[in-house]
């Protein structure tokens, strides 16, 4: 149904926007610093969940709406950079008690459906994934073959996989390196600063274009 000519063009592209750093990879690499490898891991699972989801909307119809209407792309925008800001808020908030926490964390860290949902809603409301699907998914389809929501289906699911892979690969190093700190308190403190700072800033960023291009 799709030529490997185009599945090949789409790979290439679709590595470029996934290793560029955005929402996700940083969201991810706070994630892994803050709560370690297997929270990074299922947080890059949430993301990926979010971004399939966000293809599979656009791919049955919704890229035109999105397209043809500034507005509601703003909007899409908005909410994932209130939604960061909230996160990396929690983070500071609490950033001493999870420091004091390390020997029970597991315990204390947020459980895995709530953090997949986090990666989910990262996922799905990312500006730089809905661009990609709606302004470049097209490009690849070929209207000879007919399908055209297949053919973006299967896009959408290439690329979840793909960046599944890449964002995971930041999330395993970060989490390594957050281990490699387990025994200092006081550096762990300092880490979960930075990851909040990190998804507090991209959250603000997200916002600021958000409303100087609306």
């Amino acid at each position: 149904m799709i030529s490997a000519s185009h599945l090949t063009q789409f790979f290439v592209a679709s590595m470029v926007i996934i290793i560029v750093p955005g929402p996700s990879v940083l969201f991810a690499v706070a994630r892994g610093v803050a709560w370690g490898r297997a929270v990074a891991v299922l947080t890059v699972l949430g993301n990926s969940l979010g971004a399939l989801m966000l293809s599979a909307i656009v791919a049955v119809g919704l890229g035109p709406l999105i397209a043809n209407s500034k507005t509601f792309s703003t909007v899409l925008q908005i909410l994932g950079g209130c939604y960061l800001l909230w996160l990396g808020f929690d983070a500071m908030r609490h950033r001493q008690a999870h420091a004091d926490a390390m020997t029970k964390r597991e315990a204390q860290r947020p459980s895995r459906l709530r953090i997949i949902g986090q990666g989910f809603m990262v996922g799905v409301l990312n500006p730089k994934a809905l661009v990609f699907f709606v302004a470049v998914f097209p490009h690849f389809v070929d209207r000879s073959q007919g399908h055209v929501t297949v053919q973006l289906l299967i896009f959408g699911a290439l690329f979840s996989a793909m960046a599944f892979c890449s964002d995971g690969t930041w999330g395993l190093i970060a989490g390594t390196a957050r281990e490699w700190l387990a025994n200092s308190p006081s550096r762990l403190v300092a880490m979960r600063v930075t990851g909040a700072c990190v998804m507090m800033t991209l959250g603000l960023l997200i916002l600021v274009s958000a409303i100087t291009s609306a």
